[in-house]
């Protein structure tokens, strides 16, 4: 894992410093004052998420906010301004060059992402109807379930944020919320640095809020994100299934992270087949499995679908559903994008969404 980080790093700067190269060429004419401001300045911008490495709690919540958005940020801009550049370099072998070639590719790349920055504080609502040919124990059969992922509190999704998550949620009026897993980012403390069991205590749900552990709330520190969850009306199923009273089957599969964890099968051995299910498997992995195990509808997150191009492409070959709809059999998948996201805060050909599960039944 350290040689992983190493070679990630090693072609982050390397990156960094072709667009610095560049940079440095087209600013030749400006005084010699202003050039080494603004070389300190990207250069702190180039290492600020180093800082967040720190996990311990001793950076402030807001300058850790800020750290977090301009650190992560700048991976993508670095990543989209050596895609402009390199164009440039090559149109130049066709003797095709143009004055302020770096300036324009800088235009673009900020315009990409600020629309990325909007689109991505902007999530849409995603409405699924589904039918479900198995009977529940209530006269009207039909549920609301407010389904989300990939919420990542902490940094990078805040208290200001993560209110406003609440809101929406809540503002749909469900009877049941089922979060897929990342409900936490990368680190227990900011979560109580800014109290923000506080804001998830707000959810509201008569029939409870459910969720699974996704690969972040390993990263975070499992047995701390068990407690942090404790103090909110959150129920967290780690290979373990619940039964409303109207016989819905709540199941939550616990993440590839637990290389021990319960295969699907032996997990649906414990449900009723009768009686309608609901599994939370964070990563979509192995749908034929649990399609034959007989589950009714899955709900996964994790791959936030590609975040960003040209990731979004990446995310297609990885995963037979790596977002959206799909039906095996009897059985029904959603993979959400994430209501939020993981490090740079852009949406660049994703969404982040909250998807609402319209369920009538037998």
């Amino acid at each position: 894992m350290p040689v992983f980080f190493i070679v990630i790093f090693s072609v982050y700067f390397s990156g960094n410093l072709y667009v610095f190269y560049r940079g440095w060429q087209a600013i030749s004419g400006l005084p010699i004052g202003l050039k080494i401001t603004l070389a300190i300045l990207y250069w702190l911008a180039m290492l600020s998420f180093l800082l967040l490495i720190k996990r311990d709690g001793s950076i402030p919540a807001t300058l850790g906010h800020y750290l977090h958005q301009v650190g992560t940020g700048w991976l993508v801009f670095t990543l989209y301004m050596v895609i402009c550049l390199l164009v440039i370099d090559f149109l130049k072998l066709f003797h095709l060059q143009y004055a302020y070639s770096f300036f324009i590719a800088f235009g673009l790349v900020a315009c990409v992402l600020i629309y990325g920055f909007i689109h991505y504080k902007h999530p849409k609502i995603t409405q699924l109807d589904i039918h479900i040919d198995k009977p529940i124990d209530s006269p009207d059969k039909q549920l609301k379930v407010v389904a989300v992922s990939d919420v990542h509190i902490g940094y990078g999704t805040d208290k200001p944020a993560l209110k406003k998550y609440v809101d929406l949620i809540n503002a749909q009026q469900p009877d049941l919320i089922l979060i897929a897993g990342d409900l936490i980012d990368n680190s227990i403390a900011p979560l109580r640095q800014q109290r923000l069991d506080e804001e998830l205590s707000q959810l509201k749900a008569p029939l409870g809020i459910y969720m699974a552990a996704g690969n972040h709330e390993y990263i975070s520190d499992m047995q701390g994100s068990i407690d942090f969850l404790a103090n909110t009306p959150i129920h967290l199923l780690q290979d373990s299934a619940v039964t409303l009273p109207n016989r819905l089957q709540i199941i939550g599969r616990d993440d590839r992270s637990n290389s021990r964890r319960l295969p699907v099968s032996e997990l649906m051995q414990k449900a009723n087949s009768e009686w309608p299910s609901i599994l939370l498997d964070h990563q979509p992995m192995e749908l034929e499995k649990t399609a034959a195990a007989g589950v009714d509808l899955q709900i996964s997150g994790h791959t936030h679908a590609g975040q960003v191009w040209p990731i979004t492409l990446v995310t297609k070959r990885m995963f037979e559903l790596s977002y959206g709809y799909l039906k095996k059999g009897n059985s029904h998948f959603y993979t959400s994008s994430g209501l939020s996201l993981w490090g740079p805060p852009f949406r660049i050909c994703s969404s982040s969404e909250m998807v609402v599960f319209n369920l009538t039944f037998k």
